[in-house]
Parts: structure tokens; C-alpha cells; sequence
């Protein structure tokens, strides 16, 4: 039973291109979150009520894949976490399968098909149950997480999310301080346009993400002062972010450059070591993975794709690990 577990487990949670059967399920689950959302977003249009019977059949099908789908997920789950097993004997397949339904996917996966399944049992909340179909564009995350091509951006993003916060910190700090700032000076003139501080919170977003929607704005000398100083400081703060970002993208990017020279530098001793099927790396996450003393892994070649890889990077069987160990 094991063994059948664990070849369901390589082919729902791995994204291995030498695999088929984990391909096919790739694209069928790709197809099926596409095919999903497009009758999600089509039940909203009049004019497609002619095709209710349709799209309510495509519903049903892609809602049974995905229930299927999450069953699969948390009865294979204790393989996500076999170093939790090593590392705590009274670790168990309960406890893993707990973690994995409150992980980040996990809820994805178990918030995309409670908005089919809830109304049966609460009919009087159906309002509410199809608000939370909106979590199903989320679904599109898995996409990401199976094809380690787009891991640069969440690479990027936790690399520099500590710069990240600090700006939305800086900028949340001045949202404040200007709603504030206006609702005083604006209260007494216009008290039914800025009547809370909530109504000054409106008009500081939309003039520091430079929006301007015009439904709200000063009318006193002080408040169109404040409002100037406001949108200036409002252009550089909201760039700080994307300017963060963007270096992290052009840094990311020259790691894979730099990555690549490593092979070819006479200086470094550098080995490409081929995994195969049977290699005692398939299957491990990097940090799972004991390397040869003062070795270290700086990228993985997958197919035509450079991979820098993290603690939790998978290695996939045929993928080709580029160690240095030491400058000559």
C-alpha cells in the first residue's frame, strides 16, 4: 500500500516532465482550474443563462477532479514531511495530514470546493458561499507551485521581503498620517465629505497610489497644501516598493548568470552530478539532502531551466545538481 501511496504522491505533488503520468495529471489539473474559473466568471453574465445546464455539469466535474484531488493530497501528506518523521519520532501521519490542510495550499485546495458543497447542508447562506468562490482564482498559485519556473518570483519575494515591509510599513505610516492631517483641516469646511477619519484614510489612498478618483479633495488653502506634499511624497513611497522588487529580479537573474560560469571556471572545483531514478536524492527536498563535506549546491539544471534552489527545493529525478566544493 506504501508504495502505491507513494507513486500517487510523485504524481499529484511532483511536477516531473520525465514522468507522464505526472505531466498528464499537470495539465488536466491546469485545464481543469482554467475550465473552473471561466464558468465561475461566465455564471456572472445574463446573456449566458441559456448555457446553465453546461456550465453546471462543467461545475460538478471540475468540483469532483478537485475534491479528488485534495483526498489524494492529504492521505499521501506524511510524504511532504518525511524529515519531520527523522527529526520527531513522535511525529505522525495525523499530524502530518493536519499540517498539510492548514498549510497554505491546503486551504486553497479545501476554500475552492466548500462554496459547492456548503449550501447543501447551510441553504441559507448561499449569498455567502458564493463570495467564497472568489478563493478559487487562487487555485491558479498551484500552477506555480508545480512548475519551478515561476519559484523566481517567490524567490525574489522572500529574499527581499524584510525591505519589503519596512516600505509598506513607511507607507502605511503616511496614509495615516495624512488622512489624519486631513481630516482636521477639512472637517469643519466640507463635515459631509470627510465626516470620520475613514473618510480622510479614502482620500489619502487614492492620492498616494496617485489614483486621484476626484470624489473626494480640499477645499481649504491648508488642505490643498497637505494635498500637494501628500501626492509628491506619495510618487516616491509607492515606488520604493517596485523599485525593491526589480532589483531583486535583476540580482536573481545574475545569480543564474553567475551560477552558470561556475561549471565553466577553471578556478572552481566545481561537479555536475546526473540524479537518476533510483538516485537517493529523487524525491528529497535540498535540505533533506547530505552533501559531501564543504560541498554546496548552487544550482539545479532542469530540462532548459537554471534553478537556484532553497531549503525546500525538490529534486526530481534527471535533473543534473551543480556542487562546488572548494576555490583552487
Amino acid at each position: 500500500m506504501n508504495r502505491y501511496k507513494k507513486k500517487i504522491f510523485d504524481i499529484i505533488e511532483i511536477g516531473n516532465r520525465d514522468n507522464m503520468l505526472s505531466m498528464t495529471f499537470d495539465v488536466v489539473i491546469v485545464v481543469t482550474i482554467v475550465l473552473n474559473l471561466f464558468v465561475t466568471l461566465a455564471d456572472t453574465f445574463s446573456e449566458m443563462a441559456r448555457y446553465k445546464v453546461l456550465f453546471d455539469s462543467i461545475e460538478l466535474i471540475t468540483i469532483i477532479i478537485f475534491t479528488i484531488e485534495y483526498i489524494l493530497r492529504v492521505w499521501t501528506s506524511e510524504y511532504l514531511y518525511t524529515d519531520r518523521f527523522e527529526r520527531d519520532k513522535s511525529f505522525t501521519k495525523g499530524k502530518a495530514a493536519i499540517l498539510f490542510i492548514f498549510s497554505f495550499y491546503g486551504l486553497i485546495d479545501l476554500l475552492t470546493i466548500l462554496p459547492f458543497y456548503l449550501p447543501f447542508i447551510f441553504p441559507s447562506g448561499v449569498v455567502v458561499f458564493r463570495l467564497l468562490r472568489v478563493f478559487r482564482i487562487f487555485r491558479l498559485f498551484k500552477i506555480n507551485a508545480q512548475y519551478d519556473a515561476f519559484n523566481v518570483i517567490t524567490s525574489v519575494l522572500n529574499d527581499k521581503k524584510n525591505q519589503i515591509i519596512s516600505s509598506v510599513c513607511l507607507v502605511l505610516i503616511l496614509m495615516v498620517a495624512s488622512s489624519l492631517g486631513m481630516y482636521s483641516l477639512e472637517h469643519d469646511a466640507q463635515p459631509e465629505v470627510f465626516e470620520n477619519a475613514f473618510s480622510g484614510m479614502w482620500w489619502a489612498v487614492s492620492a498616494l497610489l496617485t489614483v486621484g478618483y476626484g470624489d473626494i479633495y480640499p477645499i481649504t488653502t491648508a488642505g490643498k497644501i497637505l494635498g500637494i506634499i501628500t501626492a509628491f511624497l506619495g510618487v516616491g513611497m509607492v515606488a520604493i516598493p517596485t523599485g525593491i522588487i526589480s532589483a531583486g529580479f535583476v540580482e536573481q537573474y545574475t545569480r543564474l548568470k553567475v551560477t552558470d560560469n561556475y561549471v565553466k571556471d577553471d578556478r572552481i572545483k566545481s561537479e555536475v552530478i546526473t540524479v537518476g531514478e533510483s538516485h537517493s536524492w529523487a524525491g528529497q527536498q535540498i535540505a533533506e539532502i547530505e552533501l559531501p563535506q564543504g560541498s554546496l549546491v548552487v544550482s539545479i539544471l532542469r530540462d532548459n531551466d537554471t534553478i537556484i534552489p532553497r531549503g525546500e527545493t525538490m529534486v526530481h529525478a534527471g535533473d543534473k545538481v551543480v556542487l562546488i566544493s572548494s576555490f583552487s
